[in-house]
């Protein structure tokens, strides 16, 4: 039984571009070179997994996502599942479309880390950990000993170190997602087994 999740940053957006927060509101989708990125990463996926059909696609419901999962499931024959709990951080309705810059500037919150918010009325970074992190065991129990591509943002992808290699959520280390970058575990156990399964980390970033 091997489970093997494939998970896939969305392509270039307009909010990156522009430097906005991208909400559900405020996210424009992809820019054009991200939907290029988009049908690319399709097209390889489907040589990728000749062999092995993804049993699913799913993406995080931001517009971003949604527009680089779309192609992707149409290789597959398959219809893309919107997840919440796959989504980057879950920001104040206020700050939706805002700069960034003065989201993160403005809108501080004294003494922000891992368990408290960096801005106000944002989630702290254990809460979107623990969210993510829900929905990526969730994914892998429901289709356990099955491929499965999971399309959302670098917070998603640094989420999987935490639900399937138990790093602590201060890490030692930090990470570069790039857009439209693969990055695969896979597991011979069983998925849904306790204590958990143990994963392999087969590539990170690949955007090649």
């Amino acid at each position: 039984m091997r489970t093997r999740l494939i998970f896939v940053r969305h392509g270039e957006s307009v909010h990156q571009v522009m430097g906005t927060v991208g909400g559900p509101h405020g996210c424009r989708g992809l820019t054009e070179l991200g939907r290029d990125q988009a049908r690319a990463l399709a097209r390889r996926l489907a040589s990728d997994c000749a062999a092995d059909r993804p049993a699913a696609v799913y993406s995080s419901v931001l517009r971003r996502a949604v527009e680089t999962a779309q192609p992707i499931a149409d290789a597959f024959g398959v219809r893309p599942v919107a997840d919440c709990g796959l989504c980057t951080w879950h920001t104040p309705p206020y700050a939706d479309g805002m700069p960034t810059i003065r989201f993160q500037a403005d809108h501080a919150a004294e003494g922000g880390g891992l368990f408290r918010p960096f801005e106000n009325g944002n989630e702290s970074w254990a809460e979107l950990v623990t969210r993510v992190s829900r929905a990526i065991m969730e994914i892998a129990h429901r289709h356990r000993g099955a491929t499965v591509i999971l399309v959302g943002h670098t917070e998603t992808v640094e989420s999987a170190f935490h639900a399937l290699a138990a790093q602590p959520l201060h890490r030692a280390f930090d990470m570069d997602v790039a857009p439209a970058s693969i990055t695969e575990w896979t597991t011979g156990d069983d998925a849904a087994r306790w204590p958990p399964a143990r994963w392999t980390l087969r590539r990170f970033g690949d955007a090649s």
